[in-house]
């Protein structure tokens, strides 16, 4: 069950903001702008708020406490879903409101990462588009693009992690997660 003190002050359970409704009101506009996946507490006997976010949910206490995780849990999983960048056509990657550009190479070769966010894209996609029509470039050759791409995208709070033997896989990082 959720404690005395948990409903008399905002929280955190995991990467969720727990807020009581409607007392903290302002807080959860203000995590709202910041895209903080939160879940509001409603005292017994209040009417429940509209949650037209898709990362806030509701529960009234008294709550147990394999619900408020379930509820919770349900939250992380459309938080990290729906989380992923975007690449539009002028080589801007976005990612939790933040953004870098990105060279016309740099571009290509992360657009297949994107578009496979926290998927495995094979090594012989990624050196097929870095030698568009010259044949495939070499193993180096992408070696450096991506050590490069490493570094520009990680003020983003984005990790490109080597699935040795077969390929990329484009991810946030798990502190950037929590935030």
């Amino acid at each position: 069950m959720i404690t005395q003190e948990a409903r008399t002050r905002s929280e955190v359970f995991g990467e969720v903001q727990l807020l009581r409704w409607p007392a903290q009101r302002d807080l959860r506009e203000e995590c709202r702008s910041r895209g903080t996946p939160r879940i509001l507490v409603v005292e017994a006997g209040l009417e429940a708020p509209v949650c037209d976010d898709i990362y806030e949910d509701w529960v009234r206490t008294p709550v147990t406490s394999p619900d408020l995780k379930a509820r919770t849990d349900a939250l992380v999983h459309r938080y990290r879903r729906n989380r992923a960048p975007q690449l539009d056509e002028d080589g801007v990657l976005r990612f939790a409101s933040r953004s870098v550009t990105l060279s016309p190479m740099q571009a290509a070769l992360l657009a297949l990462l994107v578009a496979q966010f926290a998927q495995v894209v094979p090594r012989e996609a990624l050196r097929s588009r870095l030698g568009h029509g010259q044949g495939s470039m070499s193993r180096n050759a992408l070696d450096l693009h991506m050590m490069r791409i490493r570094h520009r995208i990680n003020a983003l709070g984005l990790t490109i992690r080597t699935v040795w033997g077969r390929g990329y896989v484009l991810d946030a990082e798990a502190a950037a997660a929590t935030s």
